[in-house]
Parts: C-alpha cells; sequence; structure tokens
C-alpha cells in the first residue's frame, strides 16, 4: 500500500470527537514507553508518510514534528493500531535518547512511593539548553 496516495486506511481509526487518538511512543529496541501524544489525521498521514513521529499539539492546535525545536527527532519503525481501533502505538528509535520536554528520557519519569510522586529518572540534558 503506498499510504502516501491510499489513505483509506486512516478511516479506520476510531478518532475522538475532537478528531484526536491517544499515540503511545515506544522504544522499538528496549520496549520502554517514552510518551503518549495525540494524532489527528493529517499526523498520522504524515508520520505514515516520512517515518518521523508528528502528533497534535491541543495546546498550541496545531501539528507538532516531533524534535522540531529539540532535535530529538522520531524515526518510526512501525505504526500499530490497537483492537479497538482507537489507540495508536509508534514503534520508534528516539533521536538523542530524550523523548521528554523535561531532559528525560521518558516522559514517565515519575514513580509512586506511598503517597508521593517521586522523580525517579535523570535529567540527561537541562530543558534550558534544548529549548531556546
Amino acid at each position: 500500500m503506498n499510504t502516501a496516495i491510499d489513505a483509506g486506511w486512516l478511516d479506520a481509526v476510531k478518532w475522538d470527537a475532537q478528531g484526536l487518538v491517544p499515540a503511545i511512543a515506544q522504544d522499538a529496541a528496549t520496549g520502554d514507553i517514552l510518551m503518549v501524544a495525540w494524532m489527528n489525521r493529517e499526523a498520522l498521514a504524515e508520520t505514515a508518510r516520512t517515518m518521523r513521529g508528528v502528533y497534535f499539539s491541543r495546546s498550541r492546535k496545531r501539528l507538532w514534528r516531533k524534535g522540531e525545536e529539540s532535535g530529538h527527532v522520531q524515526i518510526v519503525s512501525e505504526i500499530r493500531l490497537d483492537c479497538d481501533n482507537d489507540v495508536v502505538l509508534l514503534k520508534i528509535e528516539q533521536v538523542g535518547g530524550i523523548a521528554c520536554h523535561t531532559g528525560r528520557r521518558s516522559c514517565f519519569y515519575q514513580k509512586l512511593v506511598g503517597s508521593d510522586w517521586v522523580a525517579t529518572d535523570p535529567v540527561l540534558k537541562n530543558p534550558d539548553e534544548i529549548y531556546r
């Protein structure tokens, strides 16, 4: 299938009322979940066409090409859809090893310890050095 031409596959996705679907970015080599974001139809189509992670920023109300500011792009090796057709899974290589805007490898760096959330993963690079 040439995804750039035949976009009928996008119709199989169950988009929410805002035209979005959650997308999980998973490290293709380790299986670690690095982040969760949202995609609209245009973001998913561009991701499939370029095999780079593209999302929809709900706060900025526009496409967000992962790494456009930081350089930490995501190279996509597989795109999967769950059994209910309402969650997308991207198996990726995270360029630069940092997926989180806090400068950590993963957005899931907080662990519940007792009744407190504790940051367990180190900051690899100061966000002030990543985002200007």
